[in-house]
C-alpha cells in the first residue's frame, strides 16, 4: 500500500482518522493470524522439546569445530613446515553442574529449557531479521548453561523475557508531533500490511491452515529433525 492510496494531509482529519482504521483493521486480523500461529507452534514443540534442543547444542558443537579448522588451516598457512598441530577443541559437558543440589539442577534445567524453547532460531525461520540475533541468543545460552552458575542462567532468563523500554522525547512541539504522527501512520500502515503478509506466508500457517489434519505435521517435524540430528551427530563425534 502506498501513499497514494491513503494520502494524508494534516488538515485531512477525514483521511487520517480512514487510515487510522485501516491499520486498526489490519493488527486485528495479523494478532489473529499471528495467536493462531504461535498456538500451534507451541503444540509443535511441547511434543519436539528434547529434538529441538538437541539438533540446538549439536549445531552450536559443529560451528565450533568448523572455527576451529578453520583457524587451523590459517595458523598452518602462517607457520608453514614449523606448524605445531594443536590440542582438539575441548567439549565442555554438563558435569560442570555436578556441584549443585538437586533442587538447583531441576532449575537450572527448567530455566534453560524454557528459555531455548521460547528464542531457538527455528521460531524465526522466516524472519531474517531476527534469525541471527536468536542465533547468537542460544549460543550464548547453551554457554551458560554449561559453564555458569544458576545466578547467571536466571540473569540471562530474565534478560530474554523481560523486554527494554523505551523512552520518550518530552521535547516536542506541536509541530513537530504532527508531523511524527503522519509519517508514522503513513509508516505503520506499510509496515502491518508487509507483516500481514508476512504471517500468512509461514509455513506453520499454511499448515494450520491448509492440512486436513495439521498435528501430522509433528511426524514430519520429527522426521526431520531425527535426521539433521543423526547427521550433525555424525560430523561432530570426534568431538565427543
Amino acid at each position: 500500500m502506498t501513499e497514494k492510496h491513503f494520502p494524508i494531509e494534516n488538515n485531512n482529519e477525514q483521511e487520517y482518522l480512514l487510515l487510522k482504521a485501516k491499520i486498526k483493521t489490519l493488527q486485528e486480523e495479523l494478532a489473529i493470524v499471528e495467536q493462531k500461529t504461535a498456538g500451534f507452534e507451541a503444540i509443535l514443540r511441547s511434543h519436539l522439546e528434547n529434538e529441538l534442543i538437541e539438533e540446538r547444542e549439536l549445531t552450536v558443537l559443529y560451528k565450533k569445530l568448523q572455527q576451529q579448522k578453520k583457524n587451523k588451516r590459517l595458523a598452518q598457512k602462517q607457520r608453514g613446515k614449523n606448524y605445531v598441530e594443536k590440542q582438539g577443541l575441548k567439549v565442555i559437558n554438563k558435569t560442570a553442574i555436578s556441584n549443585l543440589s538437586n533442587n538447583e539442577k531441576n532449575e537450572k534445567k527448567r530455566l534453560y529449557r524454557e528459555a531455548m524453547l521460547h528464542v531457538h532460531p527455528d521460531k524465526f525461520s522466516m524472519n531474517y531479521e531476527k534469525i541471527d540475533l536468536a542465533t547468537e541468543i542460544t549460543t550464548k545460552l547453551i554457554e551458560i548453561y554449561q559453564t555458569g552458575n544458576l545466578n547467571d542462567l536466571k540473569k540471562f532468563h530474565s534478560n530474554i523475557f523481560i523486554g527494554k523500554a523505551i523512552e520518550n522525547d518530552k521535547n516536542l512541539t506541536l509541530e513537530k508531533t504532527a508531523l511524527i504522527v503522519d509519517n508514522y501512520l503513513k509508516n505503520e500502515l506499510e509496515k502491518i500490511i508487509k507483516q500481514l503478509e508476512f504471517a500468512k506466508a509461514k509455513h506453520t500457517y499454511k499448515v494450520l491452515t491448509e492440512y486436513q489434519n495439521p498435528l501430522t505435521f509433528i511426524n514430519e517435524l520429527r522426521d526431520f529433525y531425527n535426521d539433521r540430528i543423526f547427521k550433525l551427530k555424525k560430523r561432530t563425534r570426534k568431538a565427543k
